[in-house]
């Protein structure tokens, strides 16, 4: 894929939109706007009872109050794994002994180009939220039980949150 042309069409602090034109490897000429964005880091907190603390705060955009994994963007200079630490110390106030890797993926690819990355976190010790100003966080631990009736009984509509425990309920919950 060659990019022929981007043109900053938006930009705040959060993310911007560009109109682009790129050629594939067979010519083929592609027009989108695409909303650009850091990437995102996520983290899945599972304390030593395999319970998952889950973060709940009003999301604009889902225009009510949702449980979610904690996460936030990648702000610049920070690798995803540094951006999960700060992520998970603000919203819970935790702090993990052990991060891994679970998974990364592209949320909605045919316009946006946020790449989320998702982090089990363990061995947890607790300390003070320090949420940002504009964030209202409840914390809640949950059992996989809990989790898979939220999944099951659409309570629980957040992908990123959704793809972690399933990601980490396959590879890792029996470890």
């Amino acid at each position: 894929m060659t990019v022929i042309s981007s043109t900053e069409l938006l930009r705040t602090p959060i993310f911007w939109v560009t109109s682009d034109v790129a050629i594939d490897p067979e010519g083929f000429e592609i027009k989108r706007a695409v909303v650009q964005h850091a990437g995102s880091a996520v983290v899945m907190p599972v304390d030593n009872r395999k319970r998952i603390l889950f973060v709940r705060q009003f999301r604009l955009p889902a225009r009510g109050y949702i449980w979610e994994l904690p996460a936030g963007r990648v702000d610049p200079g920070e690798t995803p794994l540094k951006a999960a630490k700060r992520e998970l110390k603000e919203e819970t106030g935790f702090r993990a002994k052990k991060y891994e890797k679970l998974t990364e993926y592209y949320a909605s690819p045919g316009f946006l180009a946020e790449k989320m990355t998702i982090y089990l976190a363990t061995g947890l010790t607790a300390g003070e939220q320090t949420p940002m100003e504009d964030e209202r966080i409840q914390i809640e631990w949950f059992t996989t039980k809990q989790i898979e009736t939220m999944i099951q009984k659409g309570q629980l509509p957040d992908g990123k949150s959704q793809l972690g425990y399933l990601m980490w309920k396959k590879f890792h919950a029996g470890k």
